[in-house]
């Protein structure tokens, strides 16, 4: 039958009063037929690719009409004749075939993606593209199938990938390779909470062994280290190592957190052995992290990070620990006190309240103690004891020191001018261990005498034991730089740390602060009563004065006053009080 052009040159000879031309004979369309068939051919094999003309055969399946020779070497057949089944081509089993029958029962003109050939070991990989063809009288659902092989592509890929996630040194995979092995188990359908955990092993010691025999003596251990924990592990389990001497293990667990402790002591067992690197024999041992897997929103990284977090805390004992969640939210509160305590030094926003210092005799105010607070404009007040020892760890105790030495300064100025002449007080502020080993309080001192105009010993230096026992020569040329100043030093929680007698009698300590654990059990704590009595003794020997902390009740002031006790300070007294109150608690107390 013919259409299009054909049609209309013999309407149009009809039109004009001629005879119409006679219809092909049946020998003239085979002939055509055969030409179109072989041009077809000549463009397939004319592809520097694989080629083949797919179509919808008579039992509704996907056949192959014509292909090139690219596409029979591929296809593994010496001759694929026309109207062989796709399935009968094993190529285009699996995805390919899918695909290929998808499209031709669809109206999309063309499509691409990536297929392969199905076969595990020495596979070939392919790009194919499906560009839907116009029907003709032998199929009305056609497609051009080419396949580009990009095998050696894939292979290079992989192979980079390969090296991209293994350990150059131990051949383990890295931590990018293992958080992919613990996203896999996150994903599996069958995963539940608790069913596959992570350990995470530091190598102790291994920098003192690193800076004492070199780095390839170093190298040749992390090897050796490795093959020892390989050998402690189960079949399925997972080694990588995730860090400098750090590695990680992914393991599989049947019952429970038990599974887990028991690998984790059977590495223990095997770092027992001591390990022989050249004419050396070295002991090397580990801390343990755990933490359980637990649940598919669960990401690799912070999963590896929770053991991570439980192997710090295990660095103290040398032994195992299990993640704990609660202790982990402490850290990141901490860490996020830290970020924001910096702001809030910058800013400006923290204030100083003035506990007094009461004379005991007489109840005379002889002076204050400036303690820093902090009301977070969202989490309100934070306590000194969360936010100073994070200050201390973090090191922004010398900003905060010193500007609580300046605010303590600036403010018992200002109180002298509201008054009208010097007052008979002094301000106390707290010094860290930190700063007397890190910072020059001396000079931050002078030059808030300098600015502010006061007397040297108007302000008060208070130090714990600690910041002694540390280094007590540094901090005895501290407290002599300080004492040049005219500035007195108190001892503060006198009792709780382990001073020895010759350095208290060395250093230039105005005044020892015994510590509230021993003034609150006074009145029903023989022993308690007796340190504090041999502690006053003491300070009478040295020639220094006394504050008795943690004043809570009358009793507890008159105790200590007739004990002999110079001054006395707690909340019976007074607590804390904002700058302006504890002006007008002085007034009042005066008058």
């Amino acid at each position: 039958m013919l259409a299009g052009p054909a049609r209309g040159r013999r309407e149009s000879l009809e039109e004009a009063g001629r005879e119409p031309l006679p219809p092909p004979s049946p020998f003239a369309l085979n002939q055509l037929e055969q030409r179109v068939e072989a041009a077809r051919q000549d463009y397939l094999d004319a592809l520097p690719i694989a080629a083949a003309v797919a179509y919808v055969g008579e039992d509704g399946r996907p056949a192959i009409d014509v292909s090139n020779a690219n596409f029979k070497s591929l296809a593994g057949l010496p001759d694929v004749p026309s109207g062989t089944g796709a399935r009968a081509i094993p190529l285009l089993v699996g995805r390919i075939g899918r695909a290929l029958a998808e499209f031709l029962g669809g109206i999309e003109g063309s499509t691409e993606f990536a297929g392969d050939d199905g076969n595990v070991v020495g596979g070939r990989f392919f790009t194919v593209r499906l560009s839907r063809l116009k029907p003709n009288s032998a199929a009305e659902r056609r497609c051009l199938l080419t396949l580009i092989d990009t095998t050696s592509q894939v292979e290079t890929e992989k192979n980079l990938r390969s090296e991209m996630l293994r350990d150059s040194l131990t051949g383990l995979v890295n931590r990018h390779g293992f958080n992919e092995r613990v996203e896999e188990a996150l994903e599996q359908p069958d995963f539940l909470p608790g069913s596959y955990a992570i350990l995470v092993l530091d190598m102790t010691r291994f920098s003192r062994v690193n800076e004492c025999v070199g780095a390839i003596a170093g190298d040749e251990l992390l090897i050796t280290f490795a093959r020892r924990l390989f050998s402690a592990l189960r079949a399925d389990d997972v080694l990588a190592r995730t860090g400098g001497d750090e590695f990680g293990v992914l393991l599989r667990l049947d019952k429970g957190i038990e599974d887990a402790l028991e690998v984790a002591r059977r590495i223990k067992a095997v770092l027992s052995t001591p390990f022989r690197l050249s004419e050396l024999e070295i002991r090397v041992d580990c801390a343990i992290g755990c933490a359980l897997l637990t649940g598919s929103e669960q990401l690799a990284e912070e999963a590896l990070r929770n053991a991570q977090f439980a192997m710090k805390r295990a660095k103290a004992s040398a032994g195992i620990q299990v993640y704990e969640p609660l202790e982990a939210r402490a850290a990141r509160r901490r860490f996020s006190i830290e970020t924001e305590l910096r702001r809030a030094i910058e800013a400006d926003e923290l204030t100083l309240a003035y506990q007094p210092l009461v004379h005991l005799p007489t109840g005379r105010i002889a002076g204050f103690e400036a303690l820093a607070r902090w009301n977070h404009r969202e989490r309100g007040a934070i306590a000194p004891a969360e936010f100073i020892p994070v200050a201390e760890e973090s090191g922004l105790i010398l900003a905060l020191g010193r500007w609580a030495i300046d605010s303590a300064a600036a403010t018992l100025a200002s109180w002298d001018r509201k008054i009208g002449e010097p007052l008979p007080l002094s301000v106390s502020v707290n010094l860290s261990a930190i700063q007397i080993a890190r910072d020059d309080v001396a000079g931050v001192v002078a030059a808030a005498l300098r600015r502010t105009g006061l007397a040297g010993n108007r302000l008060t230096l208070e130090l714990t034991e600690s910041a002694i026992i540390q280094d007590p020569a540094g901090a005895l040329k501290v407290l002599e730089a300080l004492k040049a100043l005219d500035s007195k030093v108190a001892m503060d929680d006198f009792g709780t740390g382990y001073t020895s007698l010759a350095y208290l009698q060395r250093l230039p300590i105005d005044n020892l602060k015994i510590d509230r654990s021993f003034v609150t059990g006074m009145l029903g704590d023989k022993d308690s009563t007796a340190i504090v009595r041999a502690v006053l003794s003491l300070a009478d020997a040295l020639g220094m004065e006394t504050t008795a902390e943690g004043i809570e009740s009358q009793e507890l002031a008159d105790a200590a006053a007739r004990m002999g006790c110079c001054y006395g300070q707690g909340y019976h007294l007074s607590p804390p009080l904002h700058a302006d109150d504890a002006l007008t608690y002085w007034v009042s107390r005066s008058a």
